[in-house]
């Protein structure tokens, strides 16, 4: 039964009914707009213990940017699927959780925009300001009918974020390690795999754990499909909520060896666009594939980058406990990379 004008809300409603005995579902908040009241749901499962390390998958955070929650929905259909014969899944499911948010955003979603329904863009709206010299898509308080607004200085975030913020902090900041996945679209034509910082050019205190996490990805599938590197080597912005999150988790675990890495995988959708330029006609064909086999393909073609996240989640301390011997040669490959500044001195 389809209760909401939003697809992929109604999917999700649907796969945690058909997969109840796996999937526990959290409702975060809920998103008044005109006279209907929007969920914002997560669906956990594995391990019940919040020290236990923890792969989060988020999506839908800009409404334009269906195929992000499609490619999770998918994912979370394809691992219910694989509980049922495969032993070694059931098995690190008693070590690890798995938490999805796959719409952050569906007033956006449904109203077919990138911002939420106040106008909005949630991934400008964190209390994080830049000190970079930023262009007019870094974040703007303008107004709202403007594009990439960051609502009202010193106002609370949006009743999104805080739903995701609170859940997030009272389910994940108790654990060992943390793998955050943000799943967009619609920058360039290639596929980009970044990691923080968003609001900063500077390297962050997680470089190594990311660059060793990475380079074993690279190792084990050297023909993927990915451009990897800061988000900073792109463009920053203000209002980051993963670099705020990062910051409220590094505060809370003051001194303890526990990791958040967050990483934004970017689906470049100009590709799609070169190949069917006849989807610009729909506002929506910037962002998505329109075209069913492509759509098939996108749904598909994670699948490895996303198995080896959760991968890295239950091994964590093969990327995470790196003695300083490694940790000094992470950060020299890291530096000789990305960055024309020595990062030696990070702190771990």
């Amino acid at each position: 039964m389809n209760l909401y004008q939003i697809p992929e809300l109604n999917e999700l409603i649907q796969l945690s009914a058909r997969h109840s005995e796996l999937y526990k579902t959290h409702t975060l908040t809920t998103i008044p707009h005109r006279d209907q009241d929007f969920p914002v749901f997560a669906l956990s499962l594995g391990s019940q213990d919040r020290e236990a390390p923890t792969y989060v998958l988020v999506g839908g955070i800009h409404g334009l940017e269906r195929i992000g929650s499609r490619v999770i929905l998918a994912y979370l259909e394809s691992l219910a699927q694989r509980c049922r014969w495969s032993l070694s899944l059931q098995a690190q499911l008693k070590e690890i959780r798995i938490i999805a948010i796959p719409i952050v955003n569906p007033v956006g979603m449904m109203l077919g925009r990138r911002s939420n329904g106040h106008g909005v863009d949630l991934m400008r709206n964190a209390p994080i300001q830049s000190k970079e010299a930023l262009p007019f898509f870094g974040g703007q308080r303008i107004g709202s009918f403007l594009p990439f607004y960051r609502g009202r200085k010193n106002a609370p975030m949006e009743a999104e974020l805080l739903g995701i913020n609170t859940f997030l902090q009272k389910e994940v900041f108790t654990s060992k390690t943390v793998i955050l996945v943000d799943v967009h679209s619609g920058f360039g034509g290639v596929d980009r795999v970044w990691f923080p910082y968003a609001r900063s050019r500077q390297p962050y205190p997680k470089l190594a754990e990311a660059s060793a996490l990475l380079q074993n990805f690279e190792l084990a599938y050297p023909n993927h499909p990915y451009h990897i590197e800061p988000q900073s080597k792109s463009y920053c912005t203000h209002g980051d909520f993963w670099d705020y999150l990062f910051e409220q988790f590094q505060i809370n675990n003051a001194g303890a060896p526990k990791t958040l890495l967050t990483l934004t995988l970017e689906m470049g959708s100009w590709l799609w666009v070169k190949k069917n330029p006849l989807q610009m006609l729909s506002f929506l064909g910037a962002f998505d594939p329109i075209k069913p086999h492509r759509k098939k393909r996108v749904l598909r073609r994670h699948f490895s980058f996303l198995d080896f996240l959760r991968e890295s989640v239950h091994s964590y301390q093969s990327w995470t406990a790196l003695n300083p011997e490694s940790r000094e040669a992470t950060l020299e490959r890291a530096r000789l990379r990305w960055y024309t500044e020595p990062v030696q001195a990070l702190s771990p």
